[in-house]
């Protein structure tokens, strides 16, 4: 299952290293062997995170920097990264290896998925074509100054591998931004589409750029995930043209149910697949058997782990969300 109960402990093939506190020196690593994790524990940093920033900039060889993680700013339920974007553009020129970027480690005590205020992140990508990996962690934040929430308008990145954005509600506009966008050699992408009371008002209809793949050659991974309309979002997939050149799917995290593993399962074959990921759902028994029955003699490696989910064979309460951990990442037994 995945969480966000600790801090990242790496970064494309690099261990995560802590810059530390100007009170706590220490011998600091080959710039090129580590991530480096840019913030402190809320509520324990003693300086705003361009204070930070600037002391790391002072002390480490930033042309050999390849990962950054980046962890709390300031309050991030009341502002948003702004600062953060606007700090890595101003030393772009001498960043010239950085490869991977994560914004928002931001871990569960600290502040909750649904909380964490979001920015348009695309200037980061313009910023650096050689970024090969991006991972935004977003929620949303109502302040006097608006919606504080994740922006991602189409643009071209000729580089970019790996996209992710976790999220308990993904707008809509996120992801027709991400379907508009030329992204000719992204190989994974993993999209927490969420629920509606936490902004994720994507529909699957939202979907259909990405799903036709026209403008992802490369994606060989795809992952839509955590989402209260799983069965829609099954249902389209069921017919996407992108399905026949991926070796994973992930349709994870979710409220999927026997309609839309049926629909899954009758729609473009499945069995070049190497993996199909639909742990934690709301399948019945002969359903998860016809998976199995279908796939894995193909050699296809599927997991239909239930995690933690109680019983879900008897009657649901209408309006209830079943799939989905309140406000936050996925189900446990806290959320019923």
């Amino acid at each position: 299952m995945k969480t966000q109960d600790d801090h990242l402990d790496e970064l494309y093939g690099l261990p995560a290293h802590t810059f530390p506190r100007e009170e706590d020196p220490e011998q600091l690593p080959d710039p090129a062997s580590v991530a480096w994790r840019i913030g402190y524990e809320r509520w324990t940093h003693p300086d705003p995170w361009h204070k930070t920033f600037e002391r790391f900039c002072a002390a480490v060889d930033l042309t050999r920097v390849r990962a950054l993680v980046i962890g709390c700013w300031d309050d991030p339920e009341d502002t948003d990264p702004t600062d953060v974007v606007e700090g890595l553009l101003a030393v772009r020129d001498r960043l010239p290896g950085l490869r991977s970027v994560f914004l928002g480690d931001i871990t569960d005590k600290e502040c909750k998925l649904s909380r964490i205020a979001q920015t348009d992140v695309t200037p980061l990508l313009e910023a650096f074509p050689a970024l090969e990996e991006l991972t935004v962690r977003a929620g949303e934040a109502d302040t006097m100054d608006g919606e504080l929430k994740l922006r991602f308008p189409a643009l071209r990145h000729d580089s970019l591998r790996r996209l992710v954005v976790e999220s308990s509600g993904l707008p809509a506009d996120v992801v027709r931004g991400v379907g508009a966008s030329e992204l000719p050699a992204l190989e994974h992408l993993e999209l927490w589409l969420g629920r509606a009371d936490d902004g994720g008002d994507c529909e699957a209809v939202d979907l259909a750029p990405l799903l036709a793949g026209d403008r992802l050659p490369a994606l060989r991974h795809l992952a839509l995930c955590n989402s209260e309309i799983q069965d829609g979002v099954a249902a389209a997939v069921a017919s996407a043209p992108v399905v026949d050149r991926l070796d994973v799917l992930e349709l994870s995290m979710g409220t999927l149910s026997d309609d839309g593993a049926s629909a899954l399962l009758d729609g473009r074959p499945l069995t070049r697949l190497k993996r199909l990921d639909l742990h934690h759902h709301f399948l019945s028994e002969p359903v998860q058997d016809r998976i199995r029955q279908a796939l894995e003699p193909t050699g296809v490696e599927v997991d239909l782990d239930r995690d933690c989910v109680l019983d879900v064979t008897g009657p649901r309460e209408p309006g209830r969300h079943y799939g989905l951990r309140d406000a936050d990442i996925c189900v446990g037994p806290d959320s019923y």
